[in-house]
């Protein structure tokens, strides 16, 4: 593709951003934080959803605008959901490696029960708001995280799951990197496969189990965050140098002190509560010097084998008894490598199944991606602990609620007074 037809692809985009824009304004004018919210990015990401159809568009943008409005997004603030941010039932965890906001939804089976379905959508407005907050200049997407272990019904998980799904692919379009849902109830596969056709973003939507994934592969490289498992590494400082005996084998550590092998083994015993000299004998039947190590000291004489029970001088004369040599065949012939005849591989025939003639290359080419190995990079932030504190840092106002807005401004009015005295 070259610089014109880049250039052609641009031009015709700019163009159905302006119509879009301007059908909207022809509609009803648009407020002041309406104009920044229908920014090029955000126009663009409507169009790419409806196939840079104009007047799909317009019509999405504008019952999003509609929505926002009657959701009040402007006046969500962190001091409406108190309760559910003390409890972590909606947060955002973290960025993943794609600077990508990674949101968790730990939504019980009994919260809607108790709280109305308007109570419910603003929190997921509001949650969604705070990561894209959290988001760079150059990301606009994030990844979902359903944590369906709270639910036990299949179908309530259902209505709960297509909801949010729905309510983000409308008014939020483009905006999902991807989506997994962690350990549904036992029916909920079947019914979401029946389902998923009328899912926009069913693509994007991956069901995974926690129990696939062992405890250590969501550990960090950095050990200062788990004490218990500091201890295991090898600490230059805290070490000595000398040898250790044992029953088995003796230790020892070098004086160089070499952090990726400090240690060396020996076959030598060293202490004196061994079977076997070990120290110089007169005797020339045995060994001179420390004992060496062998399954006559190692374990009880019952248990040897009868190789190792006899006198160690002796030990040459049970090699031909006991382990018999037999001889290989002699070659009689030479055999030439060209004259062997391998099957040969049969060429395709013209004649293949007609499914061949129907196949895309790109089912055959590439490979979709497991489960397990797309949803291994979140893992971390799935099993990571809660923490209110570092979720409510990351909100700025107005979303962070009144406290910190009447911190900013007391902050600003003592570096004022500061400043006149």
């Amino acid at each position: 593709m070259g610089k014109k037809d880049q250039q052609n692809a641009s031009e015709k985009d700019r163009e159905r951003v302006e119509a879009v824009l301007n059908l909207v304004r022809k509609q009803a004018p648009l407020t002041l934080k309406q104009e920044l919210f229908c920014n090029k990015a955000c126009v663009e990401r409507f169009l790419k959803s409806k196939g840079d159809n104009v007047k799909k568009a317009v019509k999405q943008l504008r019952a999003c605008l509609s929505w926002r409005e009657s959701i009040g997004i402007d006046r969500l603030m962190a001091d409406e959901f108190s309760a559910e941010l003390a409890e972590g039932v909606a947060y955002v965890a973290g960025q993943d490696e794609g600077s990508r906001p990674v949101v968790i939804f730990r939504i019980k089976q009994d919260y809607q029960k108790f709280h109305s379905q308007k109570m419910f959508t603003r929190l997921l407005v509001f949650t969604l708001e705070v990561a894209m907050q959290t988001m760079p200049r150059n990301v606009e997407k994030f990844v979902l995280l359903f944590d369906a272990s709270f639910y036990r019904s299949g179908s309530a998980f259902m209505n709960m799951l297509v909801a949010t799904l729905k309510m983000i692919a409308d008014y939020y379009p483009g905006r999902v990197h991807k989506a997994f849902v962690i350990d549904p109830p036992s029916l909920f596969s079947y019914l979401w496969k029946g389902v998923r056709a009328f899912v926009e973003l069913a693509p994007l939507t991956t069901l995974v189990s926690s129990l696939e994934f062992d405890d250590s592969m969501d550990l960090n490289d950095d050990f200062s965050f788990y004490p218990g498992s500091a201890s295991l590494r090898f600490n230059p400082s805290t070490a000595k140098v000398g040898s250790c005996s044992s029953s088995r084998f003796s230790f020892a550590v070098s004086p160089h002190l070499d952090s990726l092998k400090p240690w060396c083994l020996t076959l030598t015993d060293t202490s004196a509560s061994k079977v076997g000299p070990t120290t110089p004998s007169p005797s020339p039947s045995s060994l001179s010097g420390p004992a060496l190590i062998s399954p006559l000291n190692a374990r009880s004489h019952s248990f040897a084998s009868p190789v190792y029970r006899t006198p160690r001088g002796n030990i040459n004369n049970y090699k031909n008894g006991l382990f018999p040599s037999t001889p290989l065949p002699q070659k009689t012939q030479k055999v030439d490598p060209t004259s062997i005849h391998h099957p040969r591989t049969p060429k395709p025939s013209f004649l293949q199944s007609p499914a061949t003639f129907f196949r895309k290359e790109c089912h055959v080419t590439s490979k979709p991606e497991k489960p397990r190995d797309s949803f291994l990079p979140f893992l971390k932030f799935y099993r990571r602990p809660y923490d209110e504190a570092t979720y409510r840092s990351k909100m700025r106002p107005p979303l962070s609620g009144l406290v910190s807005i009447v911190s900013a401004q007391l902050h600003r009015r003592h570096a004022s007074v500061s400043q006149r005295f």
